[in-house]
């Protein structure tokens, strides 16, 4: 099926991604942090081990370090972990040794102590040992000069317990993005008013503060520009602080084409700009750019003002464009999981737009997965946005789905999970 969808004018949300994924290029700054900070930033240059792992042969068991297959031993030591054994086993001899003690040299297999019996220093076996049994050998795991993981990684918390086992102390990582985020509009209001004063028509400034959660979640810098209203040169001084101090700017609302949006002008005057109406539901419209400045540029990210479909958007389109801004490798690997699920309640929907339905999906007490959709789905209700733990993904050329229906899901990942 073409682009063009069966509403005029809308763009897929796959073309949207790929657009946007297509048309950034990764920063390139970098610095140099503590190993114990790297969790979830992106690796920039190499990293290598300094050291074989395991960095000696070692037991896998508690139990007794054997040389050559006989019907006894004698006990001449022992090896604990941090102690090595410093003599050399002869054919008939053994130590007592711990998991993770050094393997003493002549030993060629470990038998568990619970096949073991001690008469003195004579230890007799209720079966044999074979050669190398329970022993890890040298190196099996990493080699000294072995690179430890891709550059563009994101670093993950196995990712550390290797680095650290590997004796790396520092990563050089892409340096955080820096994130602007401002709110436009006569009717928001600061979160911590009393509802009172409210006047009509007035709501609470909600979707600054969802999107500050989410981006936090990301990693990264954050500079909150708070609420402005509808005034063209009060917006022209808040994007000319965003593409001064940030990487790029997020808002929401102030994309479609009511007399008081003057975010469209505004940005015009200022860079690049380019209005987008997705075959996306919720949020249809939303608004990509690029606002020069003396060195690069800073990107530009209008959300539509629904707080559900901004929320929405900010996580099928924008995230996948910020892991490309911070040069996360292999982008189709971050893309969430999708999986199967049989639906437990009816479902209408018009042909012409993806729909992110709103869902809880679990396995049923015959380990099937099912899903169900949570609460009004509207792009204003955030009730059942928020009993949700994924999405119910309906293909825009489909309609309506039946009870037993199979589904596609998409399990809330970071920064819905």
């Amino acid at each position: 099926m073409s682009d063009a969808c069966a509403e005029n004018g809308l763009r897929s949300v796959e073309a949207a991604k790929q657009m946007l994924i297509d048309s950034i290029n990764p920063i390139t700054a970098t610095e140099t942090i503590p190993l114990s900070q790297a969790c979830g930033r992106v690796l920039a240059a190499p990293v290598l081990a300094e050291l074989d792992l395991p960095p000696c042969d070692n037991s896998a068991m508690d139990g007794y370090a054997l040389c050559g297959e006989h019907n006894s031993y004698t006990i001449i030591g022992k090896s604990l972990a941090g102690h090595p054994f410093s003599g050399t086993l002869e054919p008939g001899q053994a130590t007592r040794i711990t998991t993770g003690a050094a393997v003493p040299t002549g030993a060629d297999r470990v038998q568990m102590q619970e096949n073991c019996t001690l008469d003195g220093d004579q230890l007799s076996m209720s079966r044999p040992a074979i050669p190398g049994e329970n022993i890890r050998r040298r190196g099996e795991d990493v080699h000294t000069g072995q690179s430890l993981i891709p550059l563009g990684a994101k670093i993950k918390v196995p990712h550390i317990a290797l680095l650290a086992a590997a004796g790396v102390a520092q990563v050089t990582v892409v340096r955080k993005l820096k994130a602007a985020l401002l709110s436009i509009g006569d009717e928001l209001k600061p979160i911590g008013t009393p509802a009172a004063e409210l006047g009509d028509g007035d709501i609470y400034d909600s979707n600054r503060i969802a999107l500050q959660a989410a981006l936090e979640q990301l990693d990264m810098d954050i500079l909150d520009l708070g609420c402005w209203p509808d005034q063209p040169d009060k917006i022209r001084d808040a994007f000319v602080q965003a593409r001064d101090h940030a990487d790029f700017v997020i808002t929401s609302g102030g994309v479609s084409v009511g007399e008081a949006d003057y975010t469209k002008t505004v940005l015009q005057e200022l860079g690049e700009i380019g209005f987008w109406k997705l075959a996306i539901k919720p949020g249809k419209p939303f608004a990509f750019g690029r606002l020069p400045k003396a060195q690069g540029e800073t990107l530009f990210f209008g959300l539509p003002g629904n707080p559900v479909s901004a929320i929405v958007t900010l996580y099928q389109l924008v995230v996948p464009a910020l892991e490309k801004l911070r040069g996360t490798a292999e982008l189709h690997r971050q893309a969430p999981l999708q999986v199967r699920a049989r639906l437990l309640n009816d479902i209408r929907k018009k042909p012409g737009r993806t729909d992110y339905q709103r869902g809880f999906t679990y396995r049923d007490e015959d380990g099937i997965q099912v899903v169900e959709t949570r609460g009004i789905q509207g792009s204003h209700i955030l009730s059942g946005f928020a009993a949700a733990n994924c999405f119910v993904v309906l293909p825009r050329e489909g309609g309506d789905c039946e009870t037993g229906d199979w589904v596609t899901v998409e399990p809330f990942t970071a920064p819905l999970k």
